[in-house]
């Protein structure tokens, strides 16, 4: 457990963020949040939430209760900062060029926390970042007059699966970089007190590769399942029955392919590794095209087994769309592949009924209710492998399943 005379402050309470300051503030600590939402803030101070995540709305209604998290728009004097900010791309004029990472949010951070960081304090960087970032933030707070031998400087990345964020933040190993041999230590010990996975020591540059390494890895090995979907589709074979197969030799491991890949890590943090090595990161690279040319390579399909109903009846047909997240049973859309595929066939016009379970309303369409979008349906595309999708009967109606829901 924490100590309660050790004051945290956690800047950033988005997905990461709250979750750490609220669960850091229920183990004992004293936390204060920061963040530029001065409606998130205001919430939070009340102990609500807007994030969806199981579990997360009652850390933090306790934490506040308990008067142990307070959130404000300004940093505070404390023992340790831990920055939890957004490290989204910036935007490139030219097509063909990789998206570069954009650490604008981490700067702006580091900058903030420069007055209030005295000797003795601990500064932790979690969001995922380019490889020497923890460095710039370090290099930061020196210009700004922070005595850098004073403090201890490190990166930890998350490793958490949305849905299950409040269980994986302790239950996870979590990898502890410092700047030095002493930042490492020191960082390491606190981050023990509330982790019950095991934590690991490195320098920072090898913590910031591993986060990008962890989630590349997991792309190309998607990327290969998406690839064979597509190469299966044009061959007429069943690429849910070659994987299986596949999967019987004994060292043999494919995954399973789906609409794309989404969320804010694996569709995000190869990107980062390309930027840096833009000659050597060819696999990476490739792996990430394919992954994000499937959501065009579905709706495209869709479209050619509308243009066949169209001939046979002479009608346009009604499209049902099932799964709007970035993966199964969440109500988180970031990055979401099967949103683009939506996106991409209502801009072409075509009748669209939009099935999102998880979530109570979407910003961009009208959602309609599970049962009544397949009466509805000529055609139905199930985009997201939900549970509420498992039971339904479409013996009647065309079926395009892109992740293997009927062969489940």
């Amino acid at each position: 457990m924490g100590d309660s005379s050790v004051n945290v402050c956690v800047v950033g309470l988005g997905y990461i963020g709250l979750p750490t300051a609220s669960l850091l503030a229920c183990s004992g600590y004293q936390v204060h949040g920061v963040d530029v939402d001065e409606l998130a803030v205001a919430n939070i101070n009340q102990g609500k939430i807007r994030i969806d995540e199981p579990d997360l709305d009652s850390f933090v209604w306790s934490a506040v209760n308990r008067g142990t998290l307070t959130a404000s728009t300004q940093p505070v004097l404390a023992d340790i900062f831990i920055l939890c900010v957004p490290t989204p791309f910036h935007g490139s004029e030219v097509a063909s060029e990789p998206p570069r990472p954009n650490i604008d949010y981490v700067l702006a951070a580091a900058t903030s926390i420069a007055p209030y960081v005295l000797p003795g304090n601990m500064v932790i960087l979690e969001s995922t970042s380019p490889v020497g970032t923890t460095h710039v933030v370090a290099k930061i707070l020196l210009e700004c007059g922070v005595d850098i031998e004073s403090i201890s400087v490190a990166y930890c990345p998350e490793r958490v699966l949305p849905g299950k964020i409040m269980t994986e933040l302790v239950q996870n190993d979590r990898i502890v970089g410092g700047i030095n041999a002493e930042s490492t230590v020191r960082i390491k010990a606190f981050y023990e007190t509330f982790i019950k996975g095991a934590v690991y020591g490195t320098d920072c540059k090898t913590a910031e590769m591993a986060k990008l390494v962890e989630n590349s890895y997991r792309d190309v090995n998607i990327a290969f399942a998406n690839e064979l979907s597509m190469i299966c589709a044009e061959s007429g074979i069943d690429v849910w029955n070659l994987i299986d197969l596949a999967n019987r030799h004994p060292r043999v491991k494919i995954l399973q392919p789906g609409a794309g890949v989404g969320g804010h890590c694996i569709a995000v943090d190869p990107w980062f590794i390309v930027d840096q090595s833009v000659a050597l990161a060819r696999l990476i690279r490739t792996a990430r095209e394919v992954n994000d040319s499937k959501p065009t390579w579905v709706a495209k399909q869709i479209q050619n087994e509308a243009a066949k109903f169209e001939a046979s009846y002479g009608r346009t047909p009604v499209v049902a769309c099932l799964g709007l997240t970035f993966k199964p049973d969440i109500g988180d859309l970031r990055e979401s592949p099967s949103w683009s595929i939506v996106e991409e066939l209502l801009e072409k016009g075509f009748d669209i009924r939009a099935v999102e379970p998880n979530v109570a309303a979407h910003p961009q369409i009208r959602l309609t209710p599970l049962l009544e979008a397949v009466a509805e349906a000529d055609i139905v595309a199930v985009l997201v492998r939900h549970k509420q999708f498992r039971e339904l009967n479409l013996s009647s109606k065309v079926v395009l399943d892109y992740c293997g829901l009927t062969r489940a």
